[in-house]
Protein backbone atom coordinates (compact mmCIF):
# COMPACT_ATOMS: atom_id res chain seq x y z
CA UNK A 1 0.00 0.00 0.00
CA UNK A 2 1.07 3.33 -0.82
CA UNK A 3 1.74 5.29 2.49
CA UNK A 4 -0.54 8.48 1.60
CA UNK A 5 -4.03 7.61 2.73
CA UNK A 6 -7.47 6.88 0.84
CA UNK A 7 -8.48 10.58 1.82
CA UNK A 8 -5.49 12.06 1.17
CA UNK A 9 -5.18 10.68 -2.15
CA UNK A 10 -8.32 10.85 -3.30
CA UNK A 11 -9.84 7.90 -2.25
CA UNK A 12 -9.21 3.79 -2.43
CA UNK A 13 -9.42 3.43 -6.31
CA UNK A 14 -6.05 6.23 -6.15
CA UNK A 15 -4.22 3.92 -3.88
CA UNK A 16 -5.16 0.76 -5.75
CA UNK A 17 -4.15 2.68 -8.51
CA UNK A 18 -1.01 3.48 -7.40
CA UNK A 19 -0.20 0.03 -5.99
CA UNK A 20 -0.66 -1.15 -9.58
CA UNK A 21 1.73 1.70 -11.14
CA UNK A 22 4.07 0.19 -8.72
CA UNK A 23 4.03 -3.31 -9.04
CA UNK A 24 4.19 -2.70 -13.23
CA UNK A 25 7.47 -0.80 -12.41
CA UNK A 26 9.33 -2.35 -10.04
CA UNK A 27 7.71 -5.77 -9.77
CA UNK A 28 6.18 -8.16 -7.02
CA UNK A 29 9.49 -9.31 -5.54
CA UNK A 30 11.35 -5.96 -5.04
CA UNK A 31 7.74 -4.48 -3.52
CA UNK A 32 8.03 -7.33 -0.74
CA UNK A 33 11.45 -7.18 -0.15
CA UNK A 34 11.67 -5.30 3.55
CA UNK A 35 14.85 -4.03 2.04
CA UNK A 36 12.85 -1.94 -0.34
CA UNK A 37 10.68 0.16 2.15
CA UNK A 38 7.66 -1.43 -0.01
CA UNK A 39 9.62 -0.17 -3.37
CA UNK A 40 10.08 3.90 -2.14
CA UNK A 41 14.21 3.52 -2.03
CA UNK A 42 14.40 1.19 -5.44
CA UNK A 43 17.07 2.65 -8.26
CA UNK A 44 16.30 1.91 -11.55
CA UNK A 45 17.98 -1.21 -13.08
CA UNK A 46 17.36 -3.14 -9.41
CA UNK A 47 16.89 -6.93 -10.19
CA UNK A 48 15.05 -8.62 -7.01
CA UNK A 49 18.47 -10.12 -6.58
CA UNK A 50 20.61 -7.27 -7.13
CA UNK A 51 19.21 -4.35 -5.71
CA UNK A 52 20.02 -1.06 -6.27
CA UNK A 53 18.87 1.31 -3.42
CA UNK A 54 18.55 4.69 -2.27
CA UNK A 55 20.63 5.56 0.91
CA UNK A 56 18.26 8.40 2.37
CA UNK A 57 15.09 10.25 1.32
CA UNK A 58 16.62 13.52 1.67
CA UNK A 59 16.18 14.22 -2.39
CA UNK A 60 15.58 11.89 -5.67
CA UNK A 61 19.25 9.76 -6.22
CA UNK A 62 19.77 11.34 -9.63
CA UNK A 63 21.75 8.08 -10.32
CA UNK A 64 22.18 7.59 -14.35
CA UNK A 65 22.34 3.79 -14.89
CA UNK A 66 22.43 2.40 -17.82
CA UNK A 67 19.99 -0.34 -18.51
CA UNK A 68 21.37 -1.56 -21.87
CA UNK A 69 22.70 -0.01 -24.46
CA UNK A 70 20.99 3.02 -25.58
CA UNK A 71 18.93 3.17 -23.18
CA UNK A 72 19.77 4.90 -19.40
CA UNK A 73 17.81 6.47 -16.93
CA UNK A 74 17.53 8.20 -13.48
CA UNK A 75 13.98 6.66 -12.50
CA UNK A 76 14.16 6.20 -9.24
CA UNK A 77 11.42 5.09 -5.93
CA UNK A 78 7.99 2.92 -6.31
CA UNK A 79 6.88 4.99 -9.10
CA UNK A 80 10.12 5.19 -11.01
CA UNK A 81 10.26 8.93 -11.39
CA UNK A 82 12.75 10.54 -13.47
CA UNK A 83 15.18 13.55 -12.13
CA UNK A 84 14.51 15.74 -14.69
CA UNK A 85 11.20 16.42 -13.74
CA UNK A 86 11.52 16.10 -10.32
CA UNK A 87 12.45 19.59 -9.16
CA UNK A 88 9.32 21.04 -10.98
CA UNK A 89 7.29 18.96 -8.74
CA UNK A 90 9.22 19.18 -5.68
CA UNK A 91 8.46 22.95 -5.74
CA UNK A 92 4.85 22.49 -7.37
CA UNK A 93 4.06 21.03 -4.55
CA UNK A 94 6.03 22.10 -1.66
CA UNK A 95 7.91 18.51 -0.94
CA UNK A 96 10.00 18.34 1.59
CA UNK A 97 12.04 15.36 0.51
CA UNK A 98 12.02 12.21 -2.21
CA UNK A 99 10.50 10.32 0.80
CA UNK A 100 7.55 7.67 0.37
CA UNK A 101 4.53 10.64 0.93
CA UNK A 102 6.33 12.92 -1.69
CA UNK A 103 6.65 9.88 -3.73
CA UNK A 104 2.65 9.26 -3.33
CA UNK A 105 1.89 13.20 -3.93
CA UNK A 106 4.03 13.60 -7.12
CA UNK A 107 2.75 10.03 -8.95
CA UNK A 108 -0.77 11.39 -8.14
CA UNK A 109 0.14 15.16 -9.47
CA UNK A 110 1.33 13.10 -12.93
CA UNK A 111 -1.90 11.14 -13.24
CA UNK A 112 -3.84 14.21 -12.52
CA UNK A 113 -1.85 15.70 -15.00
CA UNK A 114 -2.69 13.50 -17.55
CA UNK A 115 -6.67 14.18 -17.08
CA UNK A 116 -7.01 10.65 -15.20
CA UNK A 117 -7.55 11.25 -11.97
CA UNK A 118 -11.08 11.33 -12.03
CA UNK A 119 -10.92 8.05 -14.54
CA UNK A 120 -9.50 6.74 -11.72
CA UNK A 121 -11.90 7.74 -9.20
CA UNK A 122 -14.81 6.47 -11.21
CA UNK A 123 -12.98 3.48 -11.76
CA UNK A 124 -12.17 3.60 -15.37
CA UNK A 125 -8.83 2.07 -15.27
CA UNK A 126 -8.48 1.40 -18.94
CA UNK A 127 -8.90 4.67 -20.18
CA UNK A 128 -6.74 6.20 -17.00
CA UNK A 129 -3.82 3.49 -18.17
CA UNK A 130 -4.06 4.86 -21.45
CA UNK A 131 -3.62 8.23 -20.35
CA UNK A 132 -0.92 7.80 -18.29
CA UNK A 133 1.02 5.28 -20.78
CA UNK A 134 3.12 8.39 -21.65
CA UNK A 135 4.37 8.82 -18.23
CA UNK A 136 5.37 4.58 -17.21
CA UNK A 137 7.09 2.74 -19.86
CA UNK A 138 5.73 -0.47 -17.75
CA UNK A 139 1.86 0.31 -19.35
CA UNK A 140 0.37 -1.15 -22.30
CA UNK A 141 1.33 0.60 -25.05
CA UNK A 142 3.87 3.34 -23.77
CA UNK A 143 6.62 1.77 -26.74
CA UNK A 144 9.46 2.99 -24.39
CA UNK A 145 11.29 -0.38 -25.70
CA UNK A 146 10.61 -2.01 -22.47
CA UNK A 147 8.62 -4.84 -20.80
CA UNK A 148 4.85 -3.44 -21.00
CA UNK A 149 2.11 -5.35 -18.70
CA UNK A 150 -0.83 -6.41 -20.14
CA UNK A 151 -4.32 -4.45 -19.22
CA UNK A 152 -6.10 -7.53 -18.58
CA UNK A 153 -2.80 -8.35 -16.00
CA UNK A 154 -2.98 -4.68 -14.82
CA UNK A 155 -6.71 -4.93 -13.90
CA UNK A 156 -6.49 -7.59 -11.88
CA UNK A 157 -3.86 -6.06 -9.91
CA UNK A 158 -6.08 -3.31 -9.45
CA UNK A 159 -8.59 -5.56 -8.52
CA UNK A 160 -6.48 -7.10 -6.12
CA UNK A 161 -5.33 -3.61 -4.23
CA UNK A 162 -9.05 -3.04 -3.71
CA UNK A 163 -10.12 -1.13 -6.23
CA UNK A 164 -12.75 -0.95 -7.83
CA UNK A 165 -13.80 -1.30 -11.76
CA UNK A 166 -16.47 0.66 -13.06
CA UNK A 167 -18.80 -1.72 -14.92
CA UNK A 168 -17.52 -1.49 -18.70
CA UNK A 169 -13.76 -2.54 -17.09
CA UNK A 170 -15.03 -4.93 -15.25
CA UNK A 171 -16.90 -6.63 -18.05
CA UNK A 172 -14.57 -6.64 -20.15
CA UNK A 173 -12.05 -8.12 -18.10
CA UNK A 174 -14.27 -10.71 -17.29
CA UNK A 175 -14.65 -11.14 -21.00
CA UNK A 176 -10.82 -11.51 -21.22
CA UNK A 177 -10.39 -13.75 -18.34
CA UNK A 178 -13.14 -16.10 -20.08
CA UNK A 179 -11.69 -15.88 -23.91
CA UNK A 180 -8.22 -16.78 -22.30
CA UNK A 181 -9.33 -20.23 -20.93
CA UNK A 182 -12.11 -20.98 -23.54
CA UNK A 183 -10.37 -19.62 -26.83
CA UNK A 184 -12.37 -19.15 -29.94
Amino acid sequence: MPVITPAQAGGVNVCAFLDTLAFAEIGKPMLSDPRTDNGYRVIVGSLPSKLILMDDYGDHPNRLVRIRKGLSSTAAGRYQQLYRYWGHYRALLALPDFGPLSQDRCAIQQVREQKALHLIQEGRIADAIHRCRNIWASLPGAGYGQHEYSLERLLYEYQRAKGVLCDADKTWYERALLERRHPA
